[in-house]
């Protein structure tokens, strides 16, 4: 069984990396290929060849159809084979699986699990990736760790302080508590830190150019398995919200993760940084782009020796967890009823099929 819940979406790309080419990639431990036909439709298939497994990913796209770079088998959108070398005759298991897609928001959403159960209205959404009141830097990091980790990192902000001290971290992000709520009907965890006096750390004051102590929030909702969205407000110390009118002494960062499994030890970390000031300040993009890398790197260092650390630890290690971890621990208890939902889902869409 997977360690990640099955009948759900999964970030699968940006929808800038599906042009006229071929994208393999391996999502939830299906590896994938996914084109753009010519009326703009993005579509997705299993990335092996039903002849001899040659990856389509490798292969080449003709009048929207994927022909193998092997032995010549064709496939259209919907994975049928529609032409094999030397005969006329396709034999009825010529196909490989299609697989459900949907563009959201600019990225690219796929369903991982029975294709019949797939329900768009469960894609959750961050309209800032495509608005025009935003500007947007991106990018995506391979991790060589599970997604847990990346979860459990993303959902305590208090690790800011230490790891990207000098970026992103001040010593009040560790210092100040959260609070947490859950959702479950959603399957939504929402976690808050509101530094109402804190140092501006360099991310954010060569950004705005803030000179001085800052008042900071922090709001997370995790939509629990995939999209995680950190909600940042920065304004001067003791500018606060207007109780009504917009919010416009403040700036607004909306950091956005595409939490993906790959393999069970090996995630994809889509990361998104969207603000709504300085919109056309090309180096103020500049600098965001490269400083939120350099902290997403960071990360990665750190997860991928913390992989390590956990496939090498003896059975039943204890952790210790405290308040700082409420979030990080509604989150897995989440994940984990998901995890068992999907399989029941599966089960007894199997049972209802059965002959």
């Amino acid at each position: 069984m997977p360690s990640w819940p099955v009948n759900q979406w999964y970030v699968a790309a940006y929808s800038e990396e599906i042009g006229d080419g071929l994208l393999g990639r391996t999502i939830c431990a299906e590896p994938l290929v996914f084109y753009r036909t010519g009326e703009g439709e993005v579509v997705a298939l299993a990335d092996r060849c039903v002849h001899r497994r040659y990856p389509l990913s490798l292969s080449h796209l003709k009048d929207d159809q994927i022909v193998c770079g092997y032995h010549g088998f064709t496939y259209d959108k919907t994975g049928a084979c529609v032409a094999a070398p030397a005969q006329k005759r396709i034999p009825r298991t010529a196909r490989v699986p299609a697989w459900t897609v949907r563009e959201q928001d600019s990225l690219v959403w796929v369903w991982i699990g029975d294709q019949e159960l797939a329900d768009e209205a469960l894609i959750p959404r961050a309209p800032w990736l495509d608005s025009p009141n935003y500007t947007v830097v991106r990018g995506m990091e391979p991790l060589k760790a599970r997604y847990s980790l990346l979860v459990d990192n993303l959902m305590d902000l208090s690790h800011e302080t230490y790891l990207h001290g000098g970026y992103i971290g001040t010593p009040e992000v560790a210092q100040t508590p959260i609070t947490t709520e859950v959702d479950e009907d959603a399957n939504v965890v929402y976690v808050s830190r509101h530094m109402d006096d804190a140092e501006c750390p360099p991310f954010y004051s060569k950004s705005t150019g803030i000179d001085g102590r800052i008042t900071r929030w922090q709001d997370v909702e995790y939509h629990a398995p995939c999209l995680y969205l950190l909600h940042s407000r920065i304004a001067p110390a003791g500018v606060l919200p207007p109780q009504e009118g917009p919010d416009d002494k403040a700036f607004h960062v909306e950091v956005t993760y595409g939490i993906t499994p790959s393999t069970e030890h090996e995630t994809l970390d889509f990361w998104m940084v969207s603000r709504d000031f300085a919109l056309d300040d090309e180096e103020v993009t500049e600098f965001l782009a490269t400083s939120n890398h350099t902290v997403v790197m960071q990360d990665v260092v750190a997860l991928d020796l913390l992989e390590k650390v956990v496939e090498g630890e003896k059975e039943n290690y204890q952790e210790l967890s405290i308040n700082i971890d409420t979030g990080a621990l509604a989150a897995r208890r989440i994940l984990t009823k998901l995890l068992a939902q999907g399989e029941e889902r599966t089960a007894a869409a199997k049972a209802v099929t059965a002959p």
